[in-house]
């Protein structure tokens, strides 16, 4: 009777225990902190989070920027690391492909013989795919490309939002915590800034459906030279018209 008796109660105990336990979870996290552990960002008023994040964007020597860009009736696709001195990179606009690599003033262009013979110039098509053929600063085409590889005009373009600002909420982009800001609930754009280490910015979506953009890399350093003169093409004052 003695070892009846005893089982009831061990059970009644484990019971309460697990009881207790799962009581003492669900009380945890009722009460957990979403910017527990973070850079506190998060916790501060949407302007001042904004302000925060392109600060840092305007700090950092480097940049891993991709995603897409309109401009009126223009979709450009881009996956460029850019830095003060320079940038290199791919642009894709209009089914056409090519890469952009700017190293101090100067700008070239590489790309397959259909680029050239869309461009205009079917006869030099061959002698210009897959080299660097370096930009005329005097040219249409620097004037219109040379936007795409300097990382302050970008930066102070896209960053922006537009309207009223607010947070919506926490999320996540490339495993990183982020707090979004949006501008006009979402129509003047929205912006994922980091809850981890510097509150860089990690993905805006900007104003207008006018493309999505990743950032990623800051502060990463990367390596620019200029393309060795054998793979380098001087077209001489001015390109194709594109």
């Amino acid at each position: 009777m003695t070892a009846i008796s005893r089982t009831p109660a061990r059970r009644r105990t484990a019971l309460g225990a697990c009881v207790l336990a799962l009581a003492a979870m669900v009380l945890t996290g009722c009460g957990d902190d979403p910017d527990a552990g973070t850079n506190g960002v998060g916790k501060l008023p949407p302007d001042t989070i904004q302000s925060r994040a392109r600060a840092a964007a305007d700090a950092a020597k480097d940049v891993h920027l991709a995603g897409t860009v309109v401009t009126g009736k223009d979709t450009y696709r881009l996956d460029v690391r850019l830095k003060a001195g320079g940038a290199s990179g791919s642009v894709t606009a209009k089914g056409s492909a090519f890469r952009l690599l700017r190293v101090g003033e100067e700008l070239y262009l590489k790309a397959d013989a259909g680029f050239w013979k869309r461009a205009g110039d079917a006869s030099a098509a061959s002698k210009l795919q897959g080299k660097y053929v370096k930009v005329p600063q005097t040219d249409a085409a620097y004037k219109k490309f040379i936007g795409f590889t300097e990382k302050d005009v970008l930066m102070s373009g896209l960053l922006p939002l537009h309207g009223k600002l607010a947070t919506a909420g926490h999320h996540e982009q490339g495993g990183i915590r982020t707090i979004r800001v949006t501008g006009d609930g979402g129509l003047g754009g929205t912006l994922d800034v980091s809850l981890e280490g510097t509150p860089y910015p990690l993905r805006l979506v900007r104003a207008g459906r006018a493309g999505t953009l990743t950032f990623s890399e800051w502060g990463k350093d990367f390596r620019l030279s200029e393309p060795p003169a054998s793979e380098t093409v001087d077209y001489g004052s001015s390109l194709p018209a594109s």
